[in-house]
């Protein structure tokens, strides 16, 4: 049967336990610091002018991912890419989002929801410069829930174990993806320009 409502959801699911909302803090404290400063990898979810939701990962070198300005700010780097900006035009029109920060070798994630602002000021690129190059832009992040989610995610999808790691050559490469999704696309061109863009476009 469809759940439709939160009744119907409660008769599903049991009531949480209390420290599940006691745990959610408004601020980033020592542990949350901590643990932003050991990611090198985020996922970003923002929504669209018509509610529908949208998530895209974000990675840079361990410290350079996200910069905490202070207990209530978080600072985020927007690098070079396909320029098709996605969450920056769902911020433009809806300025909230849902992170979740990964920590390799960590079970636990760090979750975080506030409310972003575009801004391309200098003194906020500089914290997040990589190789002497400044990001684009930045999000500015007002911290309003944050945080630790616990490990069972992880822990069934074995993420971290090398047992678990695929094989490259299981799945197609991105331009033979995309060959097969675009009339006239060359998988060949496609790979190559994007290796050159990872070597020579990461900042």
């Amino acid at each position: 049967m469809s759940v439709e409502n939160m009744d119907e959801l409660r008769e599903v699911y049991a009531p949480p336990a209390d420290r599940a909302g006691l745990k959610v803090l408004d601020h980033l404290d020592v542990h949350c610091r901590d643990f932003i400063a050991l990611s090198p990898f985020y996922v970003i979810a923002s929504a669209r002018a018509d509610g529908r939701a949208d998530a895209s990962p974000r990675g840079d070198p361990t410290g350079s991912a996200a910069h905490v300005l202070d207990d209530r700010t978080l600072l985020l780097p927007d690098r070079p890419g396909n320029r098709q900006v996605d969450t920056l035009m769902n911020l433009v029109e809806r300025p909230y989002v849902g992170l979740v920060f990964f920590v390799p070798g960590l079970t636990e994630t760090l979750r975080i929801n506030g409310r972003a602002e575009i801004s391309t000021d200098r003194e906020l690129l500089e914290p997040l410069a990589v190789e002497g190059r400044l990001p684009i832009s930045v999000l500015k992040v007002t911290v309003e829930e944050a945080f630790l989610h616990c490990a069972k995610a992880l822990i069934r999808a074995r993420l971290w174990e090398p047992d678990a790691q695929v094989e490259r050559s299981r799945y197609p490469s991105y331009g033979e993806v995309l060959a097969d999704q675009i009339a006239g696309a060359d998988a060949a061109e496609i790979d190559a320009g994007e290796e050159e863009s990872a070597r020579n476009e990461l900042y």
